[in-house]
């Protein structure tokens, strides 16, 4: 365990280890006082995660409290079993708390997946509460920020990014961040590859009975990859262009429930 440990801020230091401590400061993801609930899905990413908030605790730069969470959807015997010896290998005591979550996602026809997420996110938030955590920690890295980006513009008709901090609006006192959120996956999976390491996948019954080829996050991730050929700097100006809106040059925008129109200052 010591070997992978060290190597996130070993030979992933700058990789892994810099951005993670640099999103932590710039974003004031964890902060002292705080109570985390670091929710593990099992996979690569919620993993790393665990490890380098387990590495900050374990540094002491800021005193904070941490809950290991492994919600279990309906995860087969096979499944949940290697998500927990991954959390026994890396050192994370984490609890696995049993839901349904899966058996009520599979009954709507049209948007599983869809349902499955708010119930999840209903379900942390839920327990988080319970645990007296005021923050849920996620696995969400860099490149989920930019797909999240273009799929909200190409399928979504709209302008938005996933925010690195965020209040609960149905949760009073719980707020959620996204440790990883200037690591590149690229980066974690070297980082699991270096150290041999097995994950699961989704490991939901329905993605598994459909596939994950088809779907939009895959159609963007292949956008992507293929404008990158001849713009290296493309991850990074999307990333960066929700930080350089200019409202002046929108057609219209809203905050929270007010509505602004460019034809507002015509009159």
């Amino acid at each position: 365990m010591n070997r992978i440990s060290d190597s996130i801020s070993g030979e992933f230091g700058r990789s892994i280890w810099t951005k993670f401590r640099r999103g932590v400061r710039d974003y004031r993801l964890i902060e002292g006082g705080d109570r985390i609930a670091v929710c593990i899905s099992g996979g690569k990413d919620s993993m790393l995660m665990a490890q380098c908030i387990a590495r900050l605790k374990r540094n002491n730069e800021i005193p904070f409290e941490v809950e290991y969470v492994i919600m279990d959807p309906g995860y087969t015997p096979e499944n949940l079993q290697k998500i927990t010896a991954n959390a026994q290998l890396l050192g994370i005591p984490a609890k696995v708390y049993p839901t349904r979550i899966f058996e009520s996602a599979e009954k709507e026809e049209k948007h599983p997946c869809f349902l499955c997420a708010r119930l999840r996110r209903g379900w942390l938030y839920k327990k988080a509460q319970e645990l007296g955590c005021n923050k849920i920690a996620l696995g969400h890295h860099f490149d989920d920020v930019i797909e999240t980006i273009l799929m909200g513009m190409l399928y979504g008709s709209q302008m938005q990014t996933m925010m690195p901090r965020l209040k609960a609006e149905n949760y009073e006192g719980v707020e959620l961040i996204r440790p990883l959120y200037l690591v590149r996956e690229a980066d974690i999976i070297a980082w699991r590859d270096f150290n041999g390491l097995e994950f699961i996948q989704c490991a939901c019954r329905v993605t598994e009975k459909k596939g994950e080829d088809g779907s939009k996050r895959a159609e963007i991730k292949a956008l992507i990859a293929e404008l990158k050929k001849t713009n290296p700097a493309v991850e990074m100006n999307i990333f960066r262009s929700p930080e350089n809106v200019n409202l002046r040059t929108l057609i219209s925008y809203h905050d929270g429930d007010e509505y602004h129109h460019f034809l507002d200052d015509c009159r």
